[in-house]
């Protein structure tokens, strides 16, 4: 009893606190699975009324294959495999027509041959389709379909003359549960995924701010360097670090309040230019003076050489937010938009949050 109780905490007990986790960190996902379970329940009255099974009888099953396969996270992905599905079907569907039609002319012995060879040729070609990176990139689901639906339909036509009603219940069908997976993704609770990417990429900028701002005090409080070298660079890093990790929230406030700054040229951004400036005449005169070692001054000087590269950068992304707000027609507002509490974050968090890239689903 005792080894099935820990087998019973370290299983069972375990996955639950996993999901509750999973849970709490996005509640979109158990909506999500809310939804995936309707979208299934509707399209099972296909077959648990009597009326709508003799319409379909034993084909209803594509509709609930294909709202499993085509019900993503996002409107946006549900949608592109719901137009590949279709597409394929409905293309493949009439290749298979024709390829019956051919091979009934050639009569009983030819038939099976030529319906093998078209099997062969058509599922070949398509597979070698798919290793085009153009093609893989957003076809690659559609091909697949398409090689499916055209060996199915294509096989099953020999023992069974009714090719066209084959192919049009399958059309049928897979748009039943294209249709059905669509209503429930788009009506409740929607995930757009350009919101999605908005948002990441506001959230990384005012991670990558934070670290800015406390990577000065975090550097120099631990690099061995003589205190005289520390003392002259010590100043402008820090204000590098400070305005730039500004500037790079404010962006990122702006981003998510989908406004935009009435100036042209962010103060934060200014503000670093100018000590990035006082910085780069430092590195040319002063560090070279009362006879360092290079070894002494290259950890320092390093850490300086790549700050007054983060200036340039942080400088182009905030003229980059300020022209896709212009274009986007975000609301104007006044410079300055975050606040002093938001602006003066401890050192610590330089090692808080994690920077995703925006963009997988």
């Amino acid at each position: 009893m005792a080894i099935i109780g820990r087998l019973w905490e370290k299983g069972v007990v375990e996955i639950a606190k996993k999901a509750k986790k999973m849970g709490e960190d996005d509640p979109r996902r158990i909506i999500h699975s809310l939804k995936v379970g309707l979208a299934l329940t509707l399209v099972s009255m296909f077959y648990y009324f009597r009326p709508l099974y003799d319409g379909f009888g034993v084909d209803a099953m594509w509709a609930i294959l294909t709202v499993v396969v085509v019900f993503e996270f996002s409107v946006g992905a549900t949608l592109g495999k719901c137009l590949n599905r279709m597409a394929a079907t409905l293309v493949a569907g009439a290749l298979s027509v024709g390829a019956h039609r051919m091979a009934t002319l050639s009569g009983g012995i030819g038939e099976p041959i030529l319906l093998a060879s078209s099997v062969f040729l058509v599922a070949g070609i398509v597979t070698f389709m798919r290793f085009y990176p153009a093609l893989k990139a957003r076809y690659d689901y559609g091909l697949m379909i398409f090689i499916l639906t055209f060996c199915l339909v294509t096989v099953s036509s020999y023992r069974d003359n009714e090719v066209l009603k084959i192919a049009h219940e399958r059309l049928s069908t897979v748009a039943i549960g294209c249709g059905t997976a669509m209503a429930v993704c788009v009506c409740i609770c929607p995930v757009w995924m350009g919101s999605e990417l908005h948002n990441s990429v506001a959230n990384n900028l005012e991670k990558v701010g934070n670290s800015l701002q406390g990577f000065g005090g975090e550097y120099f409080g631990s690099v061995e360097t003589p205190d005289e070298i520390k003392s002259k660079i010590q100043e402008p890093c820090t204000k590098i670090c400070s305005e730039s990790g500004k500037a790079l929230k404010e962006v990122a406030v702006a981003m998510r309040k989908w406004t935009r700054s009435t100036s042209a040229i962010c103060p934060h951004v200014t503000f670093s230019r100018k000590a990035s400036e006082d910085l780069k005449s430092m590195l040319k005169t002063a560090l070279w003076e009362n006879g360092y070692y290079v070894l002494d001054i290259t950890p320092a000087a390093s850490v300086a050489s790549h700050l007054i590269g983060v200036v340039s950068c942080v400088e182009k992304l905030a003229e980059a937010a300020n022209e896709l707000a212009s274009l986007a027609h975000f609301n104007s507002m006044e410079a300055s938009t975050v606040s002093p509490e938001q602006q003066q974050q401890p050192a610590h968090l330089l090692h808080q949050g994690t920077v995703v890239p925006g963009l997988r689903r």
